[in-house]
Order: structure tokens, then sequence, then C-alpha cells
């Protein structure tokens, strides 16, 4: 704010002025501090920004109105009093308002400053002195201008350093303390020997020393006075032993007491009531706020307003585990050194109900390619598998093939060890290690036939649902039996076999009893459940993959039929069999041949067709039904629908999704694909290669979009597609050696196991952490919101490989064309053409004749004439 005296000031030099105009007088609040140059010595400099409204309403628009010519524009000062009135503090010249008040003259100067020399595109000059030097520069002399130009060339002049004398400021003390001197004196030695001994012979000869007197002497350590020997280092240990002060408090101690009190509730008189009741605000009030609280208690009915909605943004808490720890942590681990010698595990699968069993197939260690060829020599080696629990990781119990009527023993076996009495461990089979150090063998109650059955190892092996049954034609019915009584298996010998574990014909007593004659050997614990079978159990159906073209035939490893889970159906079966032996019941599979005489119904819309991985890694999607052949009237399988080739190995994993029908997870080689059911373009995703060879893999059983895989260098990697779809979110070491098996098992919402094989017949038996094992809200919908868009893209692409192939034709049809056009020539442009060549090739033999002289040049103007 300006003072009073500057204030009368400026009012006074408005009286005296020539021209007397009204002037806006602005308020003492709305003045500022203005900027000027005064600290570059220019004091009557004021910068200015001038938008280019501005400059088009003075007149001053760069390029047009200043110029690098005539930088500069004379505004008047009444015009710049109307832009005051006008736009007020939005005015250029606001800034500088009490500048342009206090000026004397009419006009201002106003420059243009290119260079922004002053930080700002125009400045204002504030003073008439100051615009007359602008205007009118005073002139000067050339010789004061040499002069500055000889004193700036004179400032810009090299001079070299000059040495001057050096001028001590202590330092040379500091390091001659630093410098190394010799401390002792020194001591000088001379010897010396008689000229005449010089040269002569010497002769050495031995001596006792103690025969001699004075021949030994011994020099033993004395102190020399002359020496002083100063320590100048020492080590010294130190203990510090803490102040230990014993106290003790005692906090007082009140007797309790129970105390009561009550309160009466303030009430009004019946006066007040009567009062209150007849009072129009009262009423006024209750009239107006009805409507509101009718409203609140809808809504309160309606919705509940105590929910924390940032609780339901979140994801569900718990108290176990730590969410962000993402590594699978080692739980236990299983090994055999008798029976695993020199073997490996070849398949893993948990036990649906007994907390902690584990049935592990063990098998000799070869490669795909070496059981396929060792295959008559494996049939002399035992075939076993063991049975692991938690509560006993030494011991294991091998079992073949059948553990139904041995349920009853394996459960009421007597628990044994500390692990037991955990809370979270309640195993239902334990062994007691005192009386079960032996393993128990039990043999196998049934062999497929040698002769109808497969030639080489079986790769892959399903057991169909209880909700279907298949005939020899491949129709599928409802099933009669209510049990799983159908199995699926795939073969090297380019087989795919299902099998009926129920007679095809009634069995009677009498035949029943001559089976068991037959048989030289029926150990005493077999059941005669499946003896029916034995060694004439003959496939119901045999499919072999036709390449089509040649006579060779697809090698399957690996097969997904369509269902929700095979592995459930899998599990129903032992859930089945275990349900009834504790009930006491009759085990449904001793009456097999009940449900025979019911009518087949069939099942309409019923998809058929499954998904097959074979040895040269391709993913093969054919149909189970058969057809029968118009040539020879046999049945016969029908051609697969699609044949894919994207791995670059023998596939090893064919596996649904447990959240999703029709997706379907395939190994095998060095790389990964996802496919979806029905999509016959290709693989949703296909990953690139791994820097080791993938030997197994599994989905996650709680979370659609994680899948674990094994590799061949003893790491499993770990695919989060929320977080990654073109690597893996991690990568996590498990043993030294490759990986065979990988299964996960949910105990619990908050317990989650992976058991993983290796090719040493270690079982790994590692806790899932929760990151993994706990999907987000939102994570269901999310994926399959991927896949459909990786549908879209796969639609996407194969319509613009349409298109691109019609532009292709259309461009060779154009071509064509273009060729024919060519070669269609009419009889007009053929002749001139001819006549065009005959007559290049007589200037050419013109030419030629005159070069060899046998044409003179004027023979040459009458052969041109001619």
């Amino acid at each position: 704010m300006a003072p009073k005296s500057q204030k009368q000031k400026s009012s006074g030099d408005r009286k005296n002025s020539k021209r007397s105009k009204p002037k806006p007088i602005l308020p003492e609040s709305e003045e500022a501090e203005t900027l000027n140059m005064e600290s570059m010595g220019h004091p009557e400099i004021y910068p200015l920004v001038l938008t280019t409204q501005t400059q088009e309403i003075f007149n001053c628009r760069i390029d047009e109105d200043v110029t690098d010519e005539q930088p500069y524009k004379l505004i008047k000062k009444e015009d710049i009093f109307a832009d005051f009135q006008n736009r007020a503090a939005v005015s250029d010249f606001y800034p500088v308002r009490k500048v342009i008040q206090e000026y004397p003259g009419d006009e201002l100067l106003v420059v243009y400053d290119k260079d922004f020399r002053y930080g700002l595109n125009f400045y204002l000059i504030g003073t008439e002195e100051g615009k007359e030097n602008y205007l009118n520069p005073p002139e000067i002399a050339e010789e004061q201008e040499d002069y500055k130009e000889h004193i700036i060339e004179d400032l810009y002049v090299y001079r070299p350093p000059v040495s001057k004398p050096w001028v001590s400021l202590g330092s040379e003390k500091e390091i001659e303390e630093e410098s190394v001197k010799e401390s002792t004196k020194q001591i000088t030695y001379m010897i010396s020997r008689k000229r005449s001994k010089f040269g002569a012979p010497i002769k050495f000869s031995d001596q006792n020393a103690s025969s001699v007197k004075d021949a030994y002497i011994e020099c033993t350590a004395y102190p020399d006075r002359n020496f002083t020997l100063k320590q100048l280092e020492k080590d010294v240990g130190m203990q510090v032993v803490p102040k230990v002060k014993d106290t003790s408090t005692q906090t007082r101690w009140t007797y309790p007491k129970n105390a009561t009190t009550q309160y009466y509730p303030r009430e009004f008189s019946e006066e007040e009531k009567e009062i209150f009741g007849q009072s129009k605000t009262l009423s006024d009030f209750l009239n107006n706020v009805s409507v509101s609280v009718e409203i609140a208690l809808q809504q309160n009915e309606i919705m509940n307003t105590f929910v924390d909605d940032w609780k339901c943004l979140a994801e569900e808490e718990s108290t176990f585990g730590d969410k962000t720890d993402t590594h699978l942590k080692e739980y236990q681990s299983f090994t055999d050194l008798h029976n695993l010698k020199e073997k490996m595990v070849t398949s893993v699968s948990w036990h649906p109900t007994i907390y902690g069993l584990i049935a592990v197939s063990v098998a000799v260690r070869l490669s795909l390619e070496e059981r396929v060829h060792f295959s008559g020599k494996l049939l002399l080696q035992p075939s076993l598998i063991l049975f692991w629990s938690f509560s006993d990781p030494i011991h294991p119990q091998i079992v073949m093939w059948d553990i139904t009527a041995h349920a009853d023993r394996i459960e009421n076996i007597k628990t044994g060890g500390s692990r037991s009495k955990k809370a979270t461990l309640k195993p239902m089979f334990l062994l007691e290690p005192d009386s079960n150090k032996e393993a128990t063998y039990i043999r196998h109650c049934a062999v497929s036939s040698i002769e109808n059955g497969h030639k080489k190892v079986i790769t892959d092996i399903h057991w169909l649902p209880d909700t279907f049954e298949i005939n020899r034609m491949g129709s599928v019915f409802e099933n009669r039996s209510g049990i799983c009584c159908q199995l699926v298996t795939c073969s090297a010998d380019c087989t795919i076999c299902f099998w009926d574990i129920r007679p095809q014909k009634a069995l009677t007593s009498q035949s029943v009893e001559k089976k068991k004659e037959e048989n030289i050997e029926i150990p005493f614990d077999v059941p005669s459940t499946f003896l029916h079978l034995d060694l004439s159990w003959k496939p119901l159906i045999k499919i072999r993959l036709s390449k089509g073209e040649t006579s060779l035939d697809h090698c399957p490893t690996k097969l997904s039929l369509n269902e929700d889970s095979l592995c459930k159906s899998q599990d129903k079966v032992l859930l089945a069999q275990s349900k009834t032996v504790k009930a006491g019941e009759m085990n449904p599979y001793y009456n097999l041949e009940g449900g025979l005489a019911n009518h087949l119904k069939p099942i309409e819309d019923f998809c058929t067709k499954f998904f097959v991985g074979t040895e040269e890694g391709g993913v093969i999607y054919t149909d189970w039904k058969m057809e029968r052949d118009s040539e020879t009237g046999r049945l016969m399988a029908k051609k697969p629908v699609n044949l894919y080739t994207v791995h670059d190995g023998a596939v090893h994993t064919v596996q649904r999704s447990p959240f999703y029908k029709d997706i379907v997870l395939t190994i095998g080689g060095w790389n990964v694909a996802i496919w979806k059911e029905g999509i016959s373009t290709g693989p949703l995703l296909q990953s690139s290669c791994a820097p080791k060879k993938y030997t197994a893999g599994h989905w996650s059983l709680t979370r659609p979009g994680v899948f674990y895989i094994g590799r061949e260098d003893g790491y499993i990697d770990i695919w989060d597609l929320l977080e990654k779809t073109h690597e893996p979110a991690q990568s996590q070491n498990i043993c030294i050696t490759m990986i065979t098996y990988i299964k996960p098992w949910t105990f619990s919402a908050k317990q989650q196991f992976i058991a993983i094989a290796d090719y040493y017949g270690t079982l790994h038996i590692l806790e899932i952490p929760w990151t993994l094992s706990h999907p987000s809200t939102n994570e269901v919908s999310s994926m399959n919101y991927y896949f459909e868009r990786e549908v879209k893209h796969l639609e996407y692409i194969e319509q613009r490989k349409k298109i691109r192939d019609q532009e292709k034709k259309e461009m060779e049809l154009e071509l064509e064309k273009k060729k024919t056009k060519t070669y269609q020539k009419s009889k007009e442009q053929l002749e001139a053409e001819l006549k065009m060549d005959y007559e290049s090739y007589l200037e050419l033999e013109e030419t030629t004749l005159i070069n060899l002289g046998f044409l003179k040049v004027a023979e040459k103007m009458s052969f041109m004439d001619l």
C-alpha cells in the first residue's frame, strides 16, 4: 500500500497535467509492487507480458506492428485507462498501473523484447528521460568506440601464470612427523686379518666340542643396558560385567466389591404432555419429517447400513499364513531305499478321505522310448504301488492293485508316535513302527487277456464317471449299475481301449466254481470280486488313430475325456468303497451283474469327442464313436477331427481345468499350450521354448489361473495367468533330478499340499502358500474374460487370413490378365514391330559393310535411295 503523501502527490500531478482527463483511481488493496530492472542498472524499465488479445487492442502485434527494424510502440495513456475500465485486473498493464498513473506524459513507450533480455516479451519505459534516450540515443565518437573495442580485446588476452616464492603454511611439519626415520644408533664393526693369511689353503676337520676347552660357546640371552626398547603397541582384552540389581514391587490389592446403580428416566408431567400435544410447532415438525423417516426406515429394511464398504472391496481375510509368501514350503519327504532302488515314481494319487495317505506307483528308471522298446522284459520285474502316510514317513506299505478287502485292517491299526498328537493332523491311516516293520504285499485281483490287451506299455488310464456307460458302438447310455464300472486306457501300441469290469454274461455259481478249479493257485487273501476277468478280460472298444495318408498310426501318450474332472470320478470310487466298508454294507462291486438286466436309456446330445496327446508332440481332437466300413462292414474308428502339432516333444500332460469344462492344458517337450474345446483354429495360449524340458504338470485345484509345471532340472515353474501370460510367474528348485509327477491336494480351506515325485523315487510333500491357494474375488470371471478375448483374437486372425488369401488370389488373377493382354496384340502392331526390326537390321548391315570397306559413302546414299 502506498503512503498518503504519495497518494496526495499523485493527485497533485494529475491537477497540474496539461490535459485534465478522467483516470480510474484503484483501491489501495489492489495495488502491488511493480517489478523493475533497478538491479540491472535500468530502474526506468518495467517488463510486461502482452497477450495476443492485448497486442490486437493496442496495435502492437509481433512481426506486424513491431518488428526488428522498429521494435517499439507509443501507446496513449488514455487508451490504457480505458482498458483498465473494461478489463480491470485482467488487463496486462495492471501490474504497472501505479507507474502509468504517475507518468507525466501522454504517450508511453512499449518496446518488444525479442531476446527476452529482461525476462518477458515486452517492457515499458516509465520515465520521459528514458523514452528520449531510447528514441534519440546520444551519438558516441568513433575514437571512444575504438577505445572500447580495444579494451574488450585486452580483457581476453591470455596471460601465463608467474612463478612466486613458496610460502610455508605449516604442512612441512606434518610431513616430517609422518616420515619414518631411524631411531636407534647404528653399530659399526671392523674385521681385520693378516696380509699373509690371504689366499692360504683352509682345511676343515671334525672336533669334539666337549673335549676341547672353549670349543663350545653357548649364546644365552641377556639384557643390554646400552639399548632401550619402547613398546609402541599392546593388545589388551577387557570384559564388561553388568551391574546386577535385584528389585521387587507389589501392587496395591483391594478387596473387590459388587456395586450397582439405578437411574430413573426424566418424564414429562401430565400438564407438559398436554401442552406439547397441542403445540402447532411440534405437529408441523412431525409432518415435515415423517416422510423422510419413513424412507429411512425402508432403506434400513432393504440394505444393511452397518456394512463396512472398505472390507467388502478387499479380499477375504484370515489369520492363517502370510499373504506375502509365494514359495512352496517343504512339509515332508518320503523315500524307500529297499524297494525304490534304481526305480522312479510314475504316478501319485491322494486318498480322498484318509488324511495324509498317498499312493505312488514305481517303475524302472527308463525313458518313454526305452520303456516302449523293453516293454516285453518289464513284465519280469515286479510293479509296485507304495502307500505313504504322514504319520510314518519311513515305513511304506506296498500294495498292488486293490485295497478294498484290507480297508478295515488299515484303519484299525493302532496309532503311534508323537506326530499324531497334533491338532491339525487327524490321520485315519497310521502304522505302528514296532509291528509293521515288514511291508505287506497284496496280489492283484485280475489281469487282462494277453492276446486281446495292449501289446506295449500303457501310458494313461482313467475311470469313466458313474453317470454314463458306453456300448461297443461308442453310444452313450445312462449307467445301469450306479457305480464306476468302465475305464479307458491308451498305450504305446497306437491303440485306445475302453474296458468294462462287469461280466458280459450273467455269472452263475457253477461258472465261478469252474473258474476257481481252473486256476492252479489262488492266494487266500485275494478276493473273488473280479475273478471272472482274470486272464480273459477283453476291451469293449479298441480305437486306432490313423494318420490317413499312410498306414501308420498315431502313438497316444495321454488323453482327456469330456467331463468335469475325471480325477473326481476316481475319488468317488474310493469314497464309495470306504463308505460301504464303514457302514458294514456289502461292497457294490461284489454284485456287478445286478444292474445288467436294466434297460439301456440313451443320453441325447452327449459329446463323445476327447483330446489325445501323442508321442510326436501332436494334440488330436477325435471321437470315440465307431462306424462301419462300407466295404468290409467292420467297426472302425472315425478319423480325427483336428490335428495340431504345437509341442516339440512327447505330450505327457493332457488335463481339463477344474473350473472350466472346455479348457484343456497340454504340456510336452519345451512348451505348454492351453486349448478351448470347440475352437478349431489353434491354442488360446502357446508358450515359448523353456530353458529346460518340461516333464510333468497339473492345474491348481483352487485358483483357475494357476498351474504347476515340472522340469528336468528339478525346478517347478508356477504360472499365474492373471500376473503373466508369456512366462512363469516364479520358479522354485525342488530337487536335483528330473520331476516325474505333480499332484496337488486340498485338505481344508487353510491347508493345501502338493506332491512332487522325482526320478530317484523320492516323494516331496510341499505346503502351498496363501497367494497360490486362495483366489481373488473376481478371478473366475477374469479368467473367463481372458479366454473369451483370446477366442476373439483367434477369430480375428482367421478372418484376416481369409482376407489375405482372397487378396492374394485377386492379385494372381490380375497378373494373369496382364500376361494375356501382352500376348493378345493386333495385326497392325505385329506388322509395325516386324518393320522396325527389319529397319534396324538394314542399318546394322550397312554399318558393317562400311567398316569393312565394301561400301562407300556414295554407294551408301544410293543404297538408301533404294
